[in-house]
């Protein structure tokens, strides 16, 4: 009896640690910020006028209040196009970059779990230290890579092959190449514990059997690496979307990503309720697919079983 209560107990640690860590960090984080997104607009210390307070309104008053709930914010994102071309934007820049990565990192991850054992773990430290540097540094660097009189057009042109500095810096291109840079590890690190895992047997069958290497690959690789490549994507994807450091960096004026949108309404524009309304459908566009995946992959090994 005591060694069941033991059990439930320990059970109850490894299930409630990560559930309280959640709603202290994520849940109550995103109610604080839903509040804010039905509240409205003040020139006060803080901007917004609060939709409910707990403590003035009681419980009895929250639910009065909730019936009369304004989405007004919301509304107003959908009238103003810039808010729904940064949201496109993010999606298709990020979405690029993703394909990108997934082409730079595979060959990169394949590589490594084909290298000698003796080498795997210098390989994988080399990916991993870009890590010890600081992020903003290196997306730092690209600019005097990158600009005009920068490191890379000196270079082009002194062997020759351009006569005129590349116009790279402030533009989509410069963000596609910060953002591949910067996530690069975060592909190729999925990649390769899927891949370094690969039963090398079942190569060797096909092989026997008379099936050449690029059919083996596509045929039996390719498919036992898609969970890594799954998670490679979202590892990369869904950061790339509101990023805002890069592209405030590195792209110009034009470069138009819901990162930096969001920051100019909470400290250019100060309008706090607006930006945490952008925020909430932000977070709303990148939950949900991971929720319908998640709920895909969990039939799937049902199905398995």
């Amino acid at each position: 009896m005591a060694e069941r209560g033991e059990r439930n107990w320990q059970r109850l640690i490894e299930v409630g640690v990560p559930f309280l860590w959640l709603i202290l960090l994520f849940l109550v984080p995103f109610l604080i910020v839903l509040k804010i997104s039905l509240s409205t607009a003040v020139i006060a210390q803080p901007p917004y006028d609060p939709s409910f307070d707990l403590l003035v309104d009681g419980i009895s008053g929250i639910w009065e209040k909730i019936r009369s709930f304004s989405f007004a914010n919301y509304a107003f994102l959908a009238d103003d196009p810039l808010y729904y071309q940064s949201y496109l934007s993010s999606l298709r820049i990020a979405g690029i970059s993703t394909v990108l990565l997934l082409l730079i990192g595979y060959p990169i991850a394949y590589s490594m779990a084909r290298a000698p054992k003796s080498l795997q773990p210098m390989l994988l430290m080399l990916v991993i230290l870009p890590f010890w540097t600081s992020f903003l540094i290196r997306v730092y660097a690209w600019i005097g890579i990158l600009k005009p009189e920068g490191l890379l057009s000196t270079f082009l042109i002194w062997l020759g092959v351009i006569d005129q500095p590349l116009a790279i810096m402030n533009t989509e291109t410069a963000v596609f190449i910060g953002i591949v840079y910067s996530y690069l590890p975060f592909m190729v690190l999925p990649l390769y514990s899927s891949l370094e895992k690969l039963d090398e047997t079942l190569l060797e069958a096909a092989a026997d059997l008379g099936s050449p290497p690029i059919r083996s690959f596509w045929q039996i690789t390719f498919p036992l690496s898609i969970p890594g490549i799954v998670a490679g994507c979202m590892l990369c994807f869904i950061p790339a979307v509101g990023e805002f450091v890069i592209p405030d960096l590195l792209g110009g004026s034009d470069t138009l990503m819901i990162g930096r949108t969001l920051w100019n309404e909470f400290f250019l524009n100060r309008d706090w309720p607006i930006a945490s309304a952008v925020a909430v459908l932000l977070l709303l566009v990148l939950v949900v697919p991971i929720v319908i995946y998640q709920h895909v992959q969990q039939r799937q090994l049902e199905a398995e079983k």
